[in-house]
């Protein structure tokens, strides 16, 4: 049992220190969410202990705001993205989508199997290498205002594609880890699921929207439409994770579908309080999950930072060569927006610590590269953003 007073010292604290931990970062001309992550291993059970694992554990109310947090960041996100706009990059985007799961994945697999792991246990790490988190990069391309940028429209899209293969890849390697047969037919159901989903959601909706949105106007009350499109982020929200998808997909959808609508610019400015309010907690939770006292020798540090660069690396090759039609410039830059893993690595890597595939210094070091690549990509994309200049590469 939670008690009321400790719940809300804990919501402080947290709240406190990704201000902190954002105003340091942004001094020293890094993107706000490096310093939110760097701020929740501060104040993690690594550090400080001012959070502890019983705090972040799956449904207490940090982990509960955590994912209403990026919930929303993806939602604002899809608020700025309009459906013809991604449809202009779909080729690059799903070409950037495959390879970003195809090398990731392959490489993974290969360094595990070199490092003493049997076939089945290295594919169960090689999936930990494969899903890119579009909060972290999302987040920083809002932050520079670049999110009209094509290679943001090719990042975002790439993302969804990313998260239905990577979804899938997850489902195959369970069953080889269990013992259990591929089942081909359950899969191809899931994936035809998951497409048509996304089809008809996202491409539906919009068509919906965009003819008729009057409707949000008719309630009295000024915050009436803002109500109803956060009623349709959480509602589809929770329906992509029917379908196996992560819940932030489908917030995405909800916010895309809003985008089409004439009260737009009135839904963006009155969303800002909310993400001010709750995204910190997303990225502060990511932060406190590692445990550095795992890392703290030689073998494992090496081994850390091996992984690490295995995870850019393969993402950055995958991105890069799915989009070359951009220019290497274009390609370099949507590569990097691919390579942070975030929090779905730490999901993959929580499931092989449960099913007894990873030890514990194992699963801290998966934990940490995902951690590593989600700190080390912003300020590198910050810093390839301005140098481009915001107004360059805006989609047509």
């Amino acid at each position: 049992m939670h008690h009321a007073s400790d719940i809300l010292l804990t919501l402080f604290i947290v709240f406190l220190a990704a201000q902190i931990g954002s105003e340091i970062a942004q001094r020293l001309k890094l993107p706000g969410v490096v310093g939110e992550i760097a701020a929740g291993c501060v104040v993690g059970p690594s550090l400080l202990g001012w959070i502890t694992p019983e705090q972040i554990a799956s449904g207490t109310p940090l982990d509960v705001l955590s994912e209403i947090g990026v919930v929303l960041l993806l939602f604002s996100v899809g608020l700025e993205t309009r459906l013809e706009d991604l449809k202009k990059v779909g080729k690059v985007a799903f070409l950037v989508g495959v390879l970003g799961v195809l090398v990731p994945f392959g490489m993974g697999g290969v360094w595990a199997h070199a490092n003493g792991f049997e076939w089945s246990r290295s594919l169960f790490i090689a999936a930990a290498f494969v899903a890119t988190s579009a909060g972290i990069t999302a987040r920083v391309l809002q932050e520079l205002g670049a999110l009209q940028r094509i290679e943001s429209k090719v990042i975002l899209g790439a993302a969804v594609i990313d998260d239905i293969l990577a979804m899938l890849l997850l489902g195959v390697v369970v069953s080889v880890q269990g013992g259990q047969g591929i089942d081909l037919v359950h899969l191809i159901a899931v994936l035809a699921g998951a497409i048509g989903f996304i089809a008809i959601i996202g491409i539906g909706g919009a068509r919906v929207m965009r003819w008729n949105s009057s409707w949000l106007d008719r309630p009295q009350s000024p915050h009436s439409a803002l109500a109803i499109v956060l009623a349709l982020c959480l509602g589809l929200a929770y329906v992509s994770t029917l379908f196996g998808l992560a819940a932030i997909i489908g917030a995405f959808l909800a916010g895309m579908i809003a985008s089409e609508t004439r009260q737009q610019h009135t839904l963006e400015k009155q969303t800002q309080p909310l993400l001010a309010l709750l995204t910190p907690f997303f990225f502060v939770i990511t932060g406190s999950k590692i445990d550095l006292r795992e890392l703290m020798n030689a073998d494992a540090g090496l081994m850390l930072l091996v992984v690490t660069l295995i995870a850019i690396a393969s993402k950055l090759i995958g991105g890069f060569l799915g989009s070359l039609s951009l220019g290497a410039r274009g390609a370099t830059m949507v590569g990097f927006g691919m390579v942070p893993r975030g929090e779905v690595g730490v999901v993959i890597a929580s499931l092989g610590l449960t099913a007894g595939v990873f030890s514990d210094r194992i699963y801290a070091i998966i934990v940490a590269m995902s951690l590593l690549t989600a700190m080390v990509t912003p300020p590198v994309l910050a810093w390839m953003l301005r140098r481009n200049g915001a107004a360059a590469g805006k989609a047509e």
